[in-house]
This record gives C-alpha cells, sequence and structure tokens, in this order.
C-alpha cells in the first residue's frame, strides 16, 4: 500500500545554488509547495525563501516557525545545506574541521529534530539527505567533509528506523562529480583526471539529482526507506 503524497510544505536547505536550486525548481514544477532555506534569504525565481543559518539553532527554528505561520507544515525536508573547507589534515584547523562538521552534519540533524514535530503528528512526511560520493571513497583533502557526508548515512539510517513506523521515510542521496559553479573552477587537468575515473565518461547534472530527490518525495517512493542511493556515474561502484 502506497502512503499518500505529504501535504504540506518542501523545505529545500542550501536551495538558492546547485543541487538545491534545481531540487527546489524540481518540487515546485511537480506542483508541490516549496521553500528555500539559505542563509542570505535568496532563492530561484518564484520560489519563496527563508533566512536560514543550519548551524545555528535559533535560526533553523525561527525559518520553520516562518515556515509554519506564512505557509503552512513541512512535510518535506531536503537537508542540501553545506560547504567545503579543503586542505590537507596537518594543515587543517579546528575551525576547519567544526565550521564543515557543523554545516554538513549538525545542521542537517538541527533540521531533521525540527521536522519531525509535525510529521509525526502528520503521521506522514519524506526527509533527504544530500551526502556524496566521498562518503564512501575518500578524498584527499577533505576530511572534514568526508566524515561529514559518512555522518549522514548514520544519522539518516538512524533516523529512519526511528520515524518510519509514522509513515516517515529517511533517505540518502550521494552524488558523485556534478557539473556545477564548485566542479567548473577546477583545473583543466583535474577534470580530465576526474572524468577518466568515471565510467559514463561525464559530469552529472543538477537536474538529474533534483528529479532523484523528487522521485524520493513522491508516493510511488513510500517504500524506500533507510536507502543510500548513488547518483555519480559508476564512480562509487562496490563501495
Amino acid at each position: 500500500m502506497e502512503l499518500p503524497a505529504p501535504h504540506g510544505v518542501a523545505l529545500v536547505t542550501g536551495g538558492n545554488r546547485g543541487i538545491g536550486r534545481a531540487t527546489a525548481q524540481a518540487l515546485l514544477a511537480g506542483g508541490h509547495p516549496t521553500v528555500v532555506g539559505s542563509r542570505s534569504g535568496s532563492a530561484p525565481d518564484g520560489v519563496p525563501a527563508v533566512q536560514m543559518d543550519v548551524t545555528s539553532t535559533q535560526s533553523v527554528n525561527d525559518a520553520f516557525d516562518e515556515i509554519e505561520q506564512n505557509y503552512g507544515p513541512v512535510s518535506v525536508l531536503i537537508a542540501n545545506a553545506g560547504i567545503t573547507r579543503d586542505t590537507l589534515l596537518m594543515r587543517m584547523s579546528d575551525d576547519d574541521l567544526d565550521a564543515v562538521i557543523q554545516a554538513n552534519l549538525i545542521g542537517a540533524i538541527r533540521c531533521m529534530r525540527r521536522a519531525a514535530r509535525n510529521m509525526v503528528k502528520a503521521r506522514n512526511g519524506r526527509i533527504v539527505l544530500v551526502s556524496s560520493v566521498v562518503w564512501a571513497l575518500g578524498s584527499a583533502g577533505q576530511t572534514n567533509y568526508a566524515a561529514a557526508k559518512a555522518g549522514l548515512i548514520g544519522a539518516g539510517r538512524s533516523v529512519a528506523r526511528e520515524l518510519g513506523g509514522r509513515g516517515i521515510t529517511v533517505n540518502i542521496v550521494a552524488p558523485g562529480f556534478i557539473d556545477t559553479d564548485m566542479t567548473q573552477e577546477l583545473s583543466a587537468a583535474d577534470r580530465a583526471a576526474i572524468l577518466a575515473a568515471i565510467p559514463t565518461g561525464r559530469y552529472g547534472e543538477v537536474s538529474e539529482v533534483a528529479d532523484l530527490i523528487a522521485y524520493l518525495c513522491s508516493p510511488q517512493a513510500a517504500y524506500i526507506n533507510g536507502a543510500v542511493i548513488p547518483i555519480d556515474g559508476g564512480l562509487g561502484m562496490g563501495h
């Protein structure tokens, strides 16, 4: 038996650019009321936004309160907000560690904790966490980032076990190299090396990740729970 589609608002954190922006647009195009949460309070055209800093519990709570008052309860959470501070381990400062783990891991947990209130009452909801292929492969110079993205797997699966019996699913998508502003800044040599390691021989598109996330939020995905779904052109096969 399929669960009904969530009735309420979809919140996409970090939805002002890249994968988050494409996801917000895909959900909205599919008829789902959507709000973007971003530190700047900006969003794609046609998508309402709230200011949200996921590293602050107060900011997260205030943003959810604003969404509930103005748009309705959050029934879909896409935890996408994140940052990178890449450097070799011996040069990595405590601030580099704390900032990345707060933004990428603890921020997602804060959002799940706050979103769960209404989802549990409604006995229905969807949560999708945006991890990365580096959770399994590792990445030199990204110890902090890889640790945070790996942590999302354990956090997401734990919440999936806690809330699955209440009609709430929690899944994790793990993108590989996607054509975004960040990857476009790579040198030609680095881009060539990366492409050589991807079996499909190309970067992914943000729309492809967004479509996967949108599917996980649909009634057709109601029996998918606690899954880690790679979307990486085969880069992470075997992990």
